[in-house]
Parts: C-alpha cells; sequence; structure tokens
C-alpha cells in the first residue's frame, strides 16, 4: 500500500487543514475519507488515531505555551474521556464489520449535520459555568473512538455553547484530546494492531505540512465558512458510503 502514500498524505493535509483552522473535525474529516476509499472502519479509526497521537501532541503543547490550556479542565475531560476511548475502540473491534459500517457511517453523516447547524445558528453564550463535564468527556471519547472522530465537535462545541471562554477551552480540549487519542491507539493496537503504516505516515506527514497554513488561515478566514464547508463534505461523504452499505 506503499504506493498510496501520497494519497493518505493529501487526506493528512486537508484533515489538519479544517482541524487547525475551525479547531475540531480532523477524525471526521480523515475517517471519512478513507471510509469512502474503502477502508474498513476499525482500521480507518486506528490510523487515525494513531496520526492524532502527533498532531494533538504538537497542538496541546502550542496551546499550553501560549496559556490557553486550564489544567483542571483538562483532568476532568480526559480521565473519563481516556475510558470512554477505550470502550469505543474495543466496541468498534469487537464488532462486525457489516453490523458497524453502516452504524459509524450514519453517525459520521449527523455529525456532519451537527458542524453544518453549529456553523449556521452559532453557539449560543451563558454566564453560568459549564456543567457535566467528565460526562462529556466520556461520551466524546466513546464516539471519537468508534465512529473516528467526534471529540472536537461534541466536546468543543458543548462547552462553548454553555458559556465557556472560547480560548481556554479549545486549549484544554486540544491538550485532553492527547491522552484520549494516545489510549485509543493503544487499545487498537492491542487488538487489531498498526500495519497500515503507509496511511498513518501519509497522514503525519500531510498534516505536519498543513499545521503552519492552517494556523495562517485561522487568523485571517472565519470560522463559519470553514465550518459549513467540512460539515457539508463529511455529509457527502457519509450518505456515499452509507449507500455502499446498505447496497
Amino acid at each position: 500500500m506503499w504506493e498510496d502514500f501520497i494519497l493518505f498524505v493529501a487526506v493528512g493535509f486537508a484533515a489538519q487543514m479544517v482541524d487547525g483552522a475551525v479547531g475540531m473535525a480532523y477524525g471526521l474529516s480523515g475517517t471519512s475519507v478513507l471510509l469512502s476509499f474503502g477502508v474498513p472502519p476499525a482500521t480507518a479509526s486506528a490510523s487515525v488515531h494513531a496520526a492524532e497521537v502527533f498532531t494533538t501532541g504538537i497542538s496541546g503543547a502550542a496551546h499550553w505555551r501560549l496559556g490557553n490550556v486550564q489544567w483542571a479542565t483538562v483532568r476532568k475531560l480526559a480521565v473519563p474521556g481516556v475510558i470512554g476511548g477505550a470502550l469505543g475502540a474495543y466496541v468498534l473491534t469487537a464488532v462486525p464489520v457489516e453490523i458497524i459500517k453502516p452504524i459509524i457511517t450514519g453517525y459520521l453523516l449527523l455529525m456532519g449535520a451537527w458542524i453544518v447547524f453549529k456553523a449556521f445558528i452559532g453557539g449560543a453564550k451563558s454566564s453560568e459555568p459549564p456543567t457535566w463535564v467528565g460526562p462529556l468527556g466520556f461520551g466524546g471519547g466513546f464516539l471519537d473512538a468508534a465512529g473516528g472522530g467526534g471529540w472536537g465537535p461534541i466536546v468543543t462545541t458543548t462547552l462553548i455553547g454553555q458559556g465557556a471562554k472560547p480560548r481556554y477551552t479549545i486549549g484544554s480540549v486540544n491538550a485532553a484530546e492527547f491522552f484520549v487519542t494516545l489510549v485509543i491507539s493503544l487499545t487498537f493496537l492491542g487488538t487489531i494492531g498498526l500495519e497500515l503504516w503507509p496511511i498513518i505516515a501519509g497522514l503525519i506527514v500531510g498534516g505536519a505540512i498543513a499545521a503552519p497554513i492552517a494556523a495562517y488561515i485561522a487568523k485571517t478566514i472565519p470560522d463559519r465558512p470553514l465550518m459549513m464547508l467540512v460539515g457539508v463534505v463529511i455529509i457527502l461523504l457519509s450518505l456515499r458510503g452509507l449507500l455502499q452499505a446498505l447496497s
């Protein structure tokens, strides 16, 4: 599969461009594209999360250096997120592909619609502190592993929608995601392995190239158009995959 290395570099580049610009959807974008190429759900999620160990580590460190990380929030998210992520990865590898693929594709379709919805109406602000942070981390970790993505759209948008400051929310969620992604990847390593290194290496290289460009775009282009774009792309890819899975 090494001949497809350049293709996965492009996938990683595109996914990181989206994630770096709007703070979410790396997993959703990467997994949706890999599923549309015929990669099995567990393999797609495992490959994306293995690559994300590197991208989230870099992102979390950058936010920490900029003072955007609140470690109390990181702990509240990371511990239940790790548990939910490990459980989600195990469920994904234990269920037959014929059963899980339509479910995961349908989940990605809903998440794409959710991103479009959030881009269209924006997040309601509240003066109240965020609630249910632990259960939110568990649910985000579980769906991120089982669905191949969703930590950012679920956790970040919910916390900001509850009134949390975007700067600290994005930084803390990114820092927590490193630990969640690391455990998810180790769970996949212990169940199905990580033998498709051309996919993983391509995603890492593409993400590394895109990271500084995406950071610049984040400063110059509004979030809503980019969120709308990624949501539409995920919806189209998921519809295609759902039709293939049900045919």
